[in-house]
């Protein structure tokens, strides 16, 4: 029940705490995925600081004095479920890497929404402890986002473009070799009556003039 501001802090603590726990399960799947070495790296040492993002909201439950479980953060578990998702689609790894980054920031925007808010709540309840311990996660959310957004202009987009090219020029190719095919068999099918024509006349000739 949402009656106060504190209640609504509580259970963004709450939620927070939920959205932290999943992250933990999906980030080494997330990280096995990546195919690109810097963005492999960035969800691997995310993971850490997810560890102890998840320690600080058990402080901060305690200090507010409620359970930091409880409570089943919804929209992180649909966040996950379509990264888990894009993680099983086939394709080439730096295109499904983009995607991946995009599953990976949107994460990290739902993070940055809620941990704000947070923060701003317990600030005006004046739970400056409780306000620092969000603030510090909310610094590393954002820099997580900004180094994704750094892989991908650096490398990944780049490099899922690159692939889109490939695969247009292998195609154009597969194209070209099919018309060649289909002039051949025109020509055949254009040589065959003249070769049924010559045969026909043939077959009137007298005996005689066959041999």
């Amino acid at each position: 029940m949402l009656n106060s501001l504190r209640d609504v802090l509580n259970d963004s603590v709450r939620d927070l705490y939920s959205a932290e726990t999943q992250l933990l399960k999906a980030l080494p799947r997330m990280a096995k995925a990546a195919n690109d070495a810097s963005l492999k790296e960035a969800l691997t040492a995310h993971l850490e600081e997810t560890r102890e993002q998840a320690a600080r909201l058990e402080k901060a439950a305690e200090l507010l004095g409620i359970k930091s479980k409880g409570k089943t953060c919804l929209a992180m578990k649909g966040l996950l479920e379509e990264g888990a998702e894009i993680m099983g689609e086939k394709g080439s790894p730096a295109a499904k890497d983009a995607a991946l980054i995009v599953a990976a920031q949107k994460v990290e925007h739902y993070e940055i929404a809620g941990y704000g808010a947070a923060r701003v709540f317990a600030t005006i309840l004046g739970e400056d402890e409780v306000a620092s311990l969000l603030s510090e996660t909310l610094g590393e959310e954002k820099a997580a986002d900004e180094k994704l957004t750094g892989i991908a202009e650096a490398t990944v987009n780049d490099e899922a473009d690159a692939e889109e090219l490939e695969s247009d020029e292998e195609d154009d190719g597969d194209a070209e070799e099919e018309t060649d095919e289909d002039e051949d068999e025109v020509e055949d099918e254009e040589e065959a009556p003249d070769v049924k024509k010559s045969a026909a006349k043939n077959s009137k000739k007298p005996a005689a003039q066959r041999r």
